[in-house]
């Protein structure tokens, strides 16, 4: 099991602000999990008894709507920690994260993230930083599914994913969604999405392999997201 102290994680999330002590702390509480992918790290309604730390891998964030359907709402990468809202608030995770790949997290007990936001000002004012910040990018989401039409959310989320997973060795971007989770993120039908993955690979714009994705260009796909058709 690796010591929090020395993990270069720390350095891409709120726990860069701890001191060594308080991260040899963590270490001699902390639980490594290996999740496969598929599987769920927390289901919504899941009363959250501590935060996770992604170690490796990618996963979906996703909320059922009230006809039962799945939409996704975010996505995180390695360095990501989840759960510090719901164990903030004290209520339960409004949001079910579900890996995208074989994933190892580790978990942090409630306890230890409250001792070392009492002790430790920097680690609290940042956590408050960041709860901010995942508040403002779910305005801006909830702005654009009511405002954008379904090819400007597909552009959209198609730069989104760019800048969050960047790209492979081939160019592609580094994640393999289904044409579902395409749908499910931009709020429209599997058949629409399909269409419209085609309609922008017919453009120039992608260029589309399976789960595949590469920009080919990427001005115009701004144009796209922009509404200028």
């Amino acid at each position: 099991m690796g010591a929090c102290e020395h993990c270069f994680i720390k350095n891409n999330n709120e726990f860069g602000t701890l001191i060594f002590e308080e991260l040899e702390n963590f270490t001699r509480s902390k639980t490594t999990l290996n999740v496969k992918k598929g599987e769920n790290i927390v289901t919504e309604g899941h009363i959250m008894n501590g935060i996770y730390c992604l170690r490796s891998g990618k996963c979906k964030l996703s909320k059922l709507n009230t006809n039962g359907k799945s939409q996704i709402v975010k996505f995180l990468r390695q360095g990501n920690i989840l759960g510090q809202r719901s164990v903030l608030s004290e209520e339960p995770s409004g949001l079910t994260i579900t890996a995208l790949e074989d994933m190892q997290v580790c978990f942090i007990p409630k306890s230890k993230i409250l001792d070392a936001i009492g002790e430790n000002p920097t680690f609290s004012l940042q956590l408050m930083k960041n709860i901010s910040h995942q508040l403002n990018e779910a305005n801006t989401s909830i702005s654009m599914m009511a405002q954008k039409s379904v090819k400007e959310r597909l552009a959209d989320i198609v730069l989104q994913l760019h800048r969050i997973f960047g790209t492979d060795s081939d160019g592609y971007i580094d994640v393999r969604l289904t044409r579902e989770e395409i749908a499910n993120t931009i709020g429209t039908a599997t058949e629409s999405a399909i269409r419209l993955l085609s309609s922008f690979k017919a453009d120039g714009i992608l260029e589309v392999k399976g789960r595949r994705i590469k920009i080919l260009d990427k001005e115009e796909l701004l144009h796209a997201s922009e509404g200028y058709h």
